[in-house]
């Protein structure tokens, strides 16, 4: 017997379906079936069982079990129940309930069969206007792209304007449309724009060379004088060699020699076409401090409109340059800017754009203070504005400088903390006071001195006609000696 398959519904309507596996006998064995099997009775009790056991079903052939019950036909449509089927007893509500459907007791009656329905989501259109037609709609978008488009073009062209263009490369640079710092910052750009245009590179003549000579300076005057160094032109003049001078645009310009001062490194010359260049402002060095920031133009090795900056390292420093003759006496002002061979004659400027020293010196290792050798270390040395007019006030007015002595040569102890009077000179002021050879002069004006340089450049820091007050030691005594100055041309 092959097994069937039924649905069989579990519950009345609304509730799901379960589907149930079960055998039943074909259509030839049903009528078998429900007649019962030749030659077998009902066991007892089987029917009719008021206890709800099953009665016996016939036995599968195949398995030796008892088929399965045969399902009947559906009596309703789907969905409905069918009336043959037992019907569940509801039953009774208890007293005091609401029957199902009815209104509770006591509540009004008179509520509305019907609620309203919902109002609607949809808005009428107003009478007389008319929807847009559908071919206007493609229309309006690509009037809105053209748009879109446009707004996009203008806005990238303000962005390209304000940020410069570039090379199309991966990177690109931002262009300056404006100056980057205001006029007055008294930044060392500032103090850069506002010098060089007054600043010169010199050319002369040197061991018989016509350029053999490079050196520095600035413009003194409307006049057309620069100032320089000696030593840039000392022998220039002295062979009456050629002096070029080139100014910040490159203009070169004949120069000759007004005058000049061994003694302190100061030159004045005389330029041709310079009356156009504007004059550099002169400032104090004796109002310099330590720590400021100066800054130093010149033509280092060559190298025009060269800018450097630094501080001041100290002031009053006493420098000796040179040899012989040509010896210089400084009492200069010390500064870490790069002063290279070049540099000599051009201006050390503080940030108000102002001359405070002309850049004359540099200390070299394993060697001496030097005009014109070695490279920047970091110590160089400048004559003090307040010497260079002195000195330039002369030479324009009389053609030569003069220096001040006080008619005594000195030598340094060694000790270091003096300086001995080896001799006096006759009819000089010095022979003119209590002074003696053997004395030590200990202080100058006040100030300890450690040797002869630092007596010298004490002296020579006043003017012919004042006069200096020297400590000097003399055995166990130590006096106060008041000496005055003359003039002495160098």
């Amino acid at each position: 017997m092959r097994p069937r398959t039924s649905r069989t519904p579990l519950s009345g309507v609304g509730q799901d379906s379960r589907v149930t596996e079960r055998e039943y006998p074909g259509p030839d064995e049903q009528a078998t079936h429900e007649q019962g099997t030749p030659g077998v009775e009902p066991s007892a009790g089987s029917a009719g069982s008021a206890s709800g056991a099953t009665d016996d079903w016939p036995t599968d052939d195949t398995t030796g079990l008892p088929e399965t019950e045969p399902t009947r036909p559906y009596g309703a449509s789907f969905g409905q129940v069918d009336p043959s089927w037992p019907q569940p007893q509801v039953a009774p509500a208890p007293a005091g309930y609401p029957v199902p459907g009815q209104a509770p007791a006591g509540y009004p009656v008179d509520y509305p069969a019907e609620y309203p329905a919902a109002p609607s989501t949809e808005t009428a259109a107003p009478s007389g206007t008319s929807r847009l037609p559908g071919w206007t709609w493609p229309l309006i978008s690509v009037l809105a792209l053209v748009l879109g488009l446009a707004g996009g073009a203008i806005a990238g062209s303000l962005v390209s304007s304000d940020h410069g263009s570039s090379s199309g490369g991966v990177l690109s640079v931002q262009r300056r449309t404006a100056a980057p710092l205001p006029a007055d910052s008294n930044s060392v750009a500032a103090v850069s724009a506002k010098v060089l245009p007054s600043t010169v590179q010199i050319i002369a003549e040197y061991n018989g060379k016509a350029q053999g000579a490079t050196g520095s300076g600035f413009v003194f005057d409307k006049q057309g004088h620069v100032i320089t160094n000696n030593h840039v032109v000392a022998e220039a003049a002295g062979d009456n060699g050629p002096i070029e001078v080139i100014d910040h645009d490159g203009r070169h310009m004949k120069a000759s020699v007004v005058g000049r001062s061994a003694v302190y490194d100061i030159a004045v010359l005389e330029v041709k076409g310079a009356e156009t260049l504007p004059p550099a402002a002169l400032g104090s060095a004796q109002q310099m401090r330590v720590g400021e920031t100066v800054v130093a133009f010149g033509s280092p090795l060559g190298l025009s409109a060269t800018v450097t900056s630094g501080i001041i390292s100290a002031v009053n420093r006493p420098v000796t340059t040179g040899d012989g003759s040509d010896s210089s006496y400084i009492n200069a002002v010390q500064t870490d800017a790069a002063i290279n061979p070049g540099n000599s004659g051009g201006p050390l400027v503080n940030l108000q754009g102002e001359v405070i020293g002309v850049n004359s010196a540099i200390a070299s290792l394993g060697s001496s203070v030097t005009s014109d050798q070695g490279g920047n270390i970091g110590v160089g040395f400048a004559i003090p504005i307040e010497q260079v007019l002195v000195t330039t006030d002369q030479i324009l007015r009389t053609g030569h400088a003069e220096y001040p002595i006080i008619g005594a040569n000195v030598r340094g102890t060694q000790k270091l903390d003096g300086a001995t009077v080896e001799s006096i000179a006759a009819g000089s002021p010095a022979s003119k006071t209590e002074l003696k050879v053997g004395d030590v002069i200990v202080k100058v004006d006040g100030k300890p001195v450690t040797g002869s340089s630092d007596v010298v450049v004490a002296v020579r820091a006043h003017q012919p006609g004042e006069s200096v007050e020297l400590t000097v030691k003399r055995g166990s005594k130590t006096l106060e000696i008041t000496v005055g100055l003359i003039g002495k041309t160098g």
